[in-house]
């Protein structure tokens, strides 16, 4: 049974199940989700506790096998914690595991704590035993358009609220703006309001004085709020990027893969391809996938092909090399092609736009 995070308490307390699998890449979310089981297991009588951490392919699979079907001499029931930091059990593990999960007691309760896994692993024996016997519950980074309400679900949470209409709405889009990308350090920060401000509404002053920026970006989102015309996020995303230390040439590579895989679309459906093949040849996936769909069959061919050779020339400059036309410095460069490639998916009307000033100033 695969479940949201959001639904795991409701679940918990329909019953417990003999098994947890907790998998995704957000910190935060698996942290609590995990608290959220042993707190209900602790509750259910489940006093002794054992945690093994699976490293390396020499980990000894007969202690775990051993531990879920040894009787313990101080409590009736135990929880049994398998972490697998990697992701990859191997092939003793994915046995092991599919062993384990065929002799499971209702004495013992499993928490498996994962990763985020890749579509061979999802597939694999040992994970749809794992989701076969037991309750699977998979954490995901909350996306930005999600984030204000996420935030205001957990500050209600605290007693705290922002105030209604577009004050509020324009709060919690700061406070989504300082954290974007890391939640742990936005459930921190709202715990400092809680401590600093009394029950009831917050207001905006309160929250820019009190909420510092610690905002993580991903060079893959960067490239998805580019392409979704998202001027002042991209760019603030670039300085992000920029300021934690990123390497120009992954950035310049995001860049260019997603204006070449551009081009290949539009060729192919100037060629008579449907859009769908043309996506699926081109190997737009995901997200993209959906921006593609609405950019593709309106980027005229020239545009795209000065956006191609703006980002050739962009590689040689995070490179090392220069151009007359062009800042010599890397991020400079990568800027000038950011607003470049914003311009041609988010055009603006005519006059003195932000964005309209930044491309030609």
């Amino acid at each position: 049974m695969q479940i949201k995070p959001e639904q795991l308490e409701a679940q918990l307390q329909r019953g417990l199940r003999t098994l947890y699998t907790v998998h995704g890449d957000e910190p935060l979310l698996a942290q609590e989700a995990g608290d959220a089981i042993r707190a209900a297991a602790r509750a259910a009588g489940y006093s002794e506790r054992k945690v093994f951490a699976v490293a390396g392919a020499h980990f000894d699979w007969s202690a775990v096998l051993g531990a879920a079907q040894a009787l313990s001499l101080f409590a009736e029931r135990q929880l049994i914690e398998i972490r697998i930091p990697g992701g990859k059990p191997g092939k003793d593990g994915s046995d092991a595991l599919q062993r384990y999960c065929q002799a499971l007691s209702d004495d013992v309760l499993t928490i498996v704590q994962l990763p985020k896994l890749d579509g061979q692993q999802l597939k694999s024996a040992w994970f749809n035993a794992l989701d076969g016997a037991g309750v699977m519950v998979r954490v995901e980074p909350v996306e930005r358009r999600a984030l204000p309400g996420w935030i205001a679900g957990r500050l209600a949470a605290q007693g705290q609220r922002v105030a209604e209409g577009p004050s509020g709405q324009q709060a919690l889009a700061f406070f989504a703006d300082r954290v974007e990308g890391n939640l742990l350090a936005a459930h921190q920060e709202m715990q400092k309001l809680a401590l600093l401000y009394p029950s009831g509404e917050i207001s905006f002053d309160q929250i820019e004085s009190a909420v510092l920026d610690v905002a993580r970006y991903d060079v893959f989102r960067f490239g998805e709020a580019v392409l979704s015309g998202q001027v002042q996020r991209s760019l603030r995303m670039l300085d992000g990027l920029r300021a934690e230390g990123e390497a120009a040439v992954l950035v310049h590579w995001t860049l260019a893969n997603d204006i070449q895989a551009l081009k290949r679309v539009r060729e192919a459906l100037d060629n008579g391809r449907p859009l769908p093949l043309a996506l699926q040849e081109a190997r737009v996936w995901g997200a993209k996938q959906r921006l593609f769909e609405r950019l593709a069959p309106t980027l005229p061919a020239h545009t795209l092909a000065h956006l191609l050779e703006a980002a050739s020339l962009c590689d040689g400059l995070v490179k090392g090399l220069r151009h007359p036309d062009w800042p010599t410095e890397p991020w400079d460069a990568l800027r000038r092609l950011v607003l470049m490639l914003l311009q041609a998916v988010a055009p603006l009307p005519r006059g003195g736009s932000p964005l309209r000033l930044a491309l030609h100033g």
